[in-house]
C-alpha cells in the first residue's frame, strides 16, 4: 500500500475509487465502507484510495475537545492496509483546511488530485466548512465533475449502530466485550513498558507498566483478561499482529488503592513469562473485564485475589 501525507504527494496513476473519513478504530462499519471501495475499484480495474485526517478534526474545530483515540496513526494504517487498499492519503487537518467550502473540498481533493471516478462514503458522511456538505450534495457535485457516488449503509447489531463514539463509550464503561463486537477484534492499547514501583515483583506478580500515548482510549478502572502483543510483524485481516494472538495476561487499570496509589496506571501481569521487556513498544488486547479494582487490608488478601484473577484469566482465554 502506498502512503501519502498531503494531497501534493498523491496521484501517479489514472482515476481511482476514493473513500473518506476519520476512520478512528477501523470498526466493522468502517471495514464495510472500505471493503466496498476496494471491491468496486477491483471491479473497475482502477486503484482504491482511503483519505483520512491528522490530527482529529474535532481538535482543530473545537480545541480541547479531542476524543479518546481508538487507533493511533500507525495502527490505523496497518488495519487499512490489511483490507486490501492500494493507497492511504493522510491529510493534515488545519484551520485553513477546515474553512474549505464543500465545492472547494470536492474540486481540490477529489477532482484535482485524486481523479476520482467513484466516491464511496457512509450515509451519514459530512464534509466542507461547518460540515455543510452531505451525501446528496456530493452526488450533485459528482454529476458536475464527472464522478459517481455510492453511499454505504451503517452497520448495526440488534439495533445498535457501530460508530467510533459508541465504541468509546463502551471502553469508557469497561465493556470491552461490546467494544470487541463492534470493532471485530479486541480493543488494543499500545505503549512503552516503563519501570513502576516494582511492588508486583516483590509479591510474585511482576507487571509491565505501559506509558500510553496522549488521548489513548483507556478502559475503565478494573481487572481484565487480556493478551500482551510484542511482535511488530505485519497486521493480519483480523487485526492481530503477525506474531500471533499474544501472551496471556491479567491487566490492571487504576490507582492501586491497596498501596494508597494516586497515579492511574495500566499494568499487565504476563502469565508464565519470565523475561525483561522494559523499553519495548507493546500492546494490550482487552478480552473481558473480570471485576472492579478494590482496596485490600494487606498483601495476603491481595495476593489471594490475584491468584483467583489469574485462574479466571486462564479460563476466559481458554474459552
Amino acid at each position: 500500500m502506498q502512503r501519502w501525507r498531503g494531497v501534493q504527494e498523491a496521484g501517479g496513476w489514472g482515476r481511482s475509487v476514493v473513500t473518506i473519513g476519520v476512520f478512528d478504530g477501523i470498526h466493522r462499519g468502517h471495514q464495510s465502507i472500505i471493503g466496498h471501495a476496494v471491491k468496486r475499484a477491483r471491479d473497475l480495474g482502477i486503484q482504491s484510495v482511503v483519505v483520512t485526517f491528522d490530527p482529529h478534526p474535532a481538535e482543530v474545530v473545537r480545541p480541547g475537545s479531542h476524543p479518546a483515540v481508538l487507533t493511533g496513526p500507525a495502527r490505523k494504517a496497518e488495519l487499512i492496509e490489511s483490507l486490501g487498499v492500494d493507497a492511504l492519503c493522510v491529510l493534515p487537518f488545519t484551520a485553513e483546511f477546515s474553512r474549505l467550502t464543500p465545492e472547494q473540498f470536492v474540486h481540490d481533493l477529489l477532482v484535482e488530485h485524486l481523479h476520482a471516478a467513484l466516491v464511496v462514503v457512509g450515509e451519514n458522511f459530512r464534509f466542507g466548512h461547518r460540515a455543510t456538505g452531505d451525501v446528496a450534495l456530493l452526488e450533485r457535485l459528482g454529476r458536475t465533475f464527472g464522478f459517481a457516488v455510492e453511499g454505504a449503509g451503517l452497520v448495526s447489531d440488534d439495533g445498535t449502530v457501530f460508530s467510533s463514539t459508541y465504541i468509546r463509550s463502551c471502553i469508557d464503561a469497561g465493556d470491552v466485550t461490546a467494544a470487541t463486537a463492534a470493532l471485530g477484534r479486541p480493543h488494543r492499547l499500545e505503549g512503552v513498558v516503563v519501570r513502576g514501583d516494582r511492588r508486583g515483583r516483590e509479591i510474585g506478580f511482576p507487571t509491565a507498566n505501559l506509558l500510553t500515548p496522549r488521548y489513548a482510549a483507556v478502559p475503565a478502572d478494573g481487572i481484565y483478561a487480556a493478551r500482551l502483543v510484542r511482535s511488530d510483524g505485519p497486521v493480519r485481516p483480523d487485526g492481530l499482529s503477525g506474531g500471533g494472538p499474544g501472551l496471556p495476561a491479567a491487566a490492571s487499570i487504576g490507582t492501586n488503592p491497596t498501596f494508597a496509589g494516586r497515579d492511574r496506571r495500566v499494568e499487565a501481569f504476563i502469565l508464565d513469562f519470565d523475561g525483561d521487556i522494559y523499553g519495548e513498544q507493546v500492546a494490550i488486547d482487552f478480552v473481558a473485564r473480570l471485576r472492579e479494582t478494590r482496596r485490600y487490608d494487606g498483601v495476603a488478601p491481595l495476593v489471594a485475589q490475584m491468584n483467583e484473577d489469574v485462574a479466571q484469566v486462564r479460563a476466559v482465554l481458554d474459552a
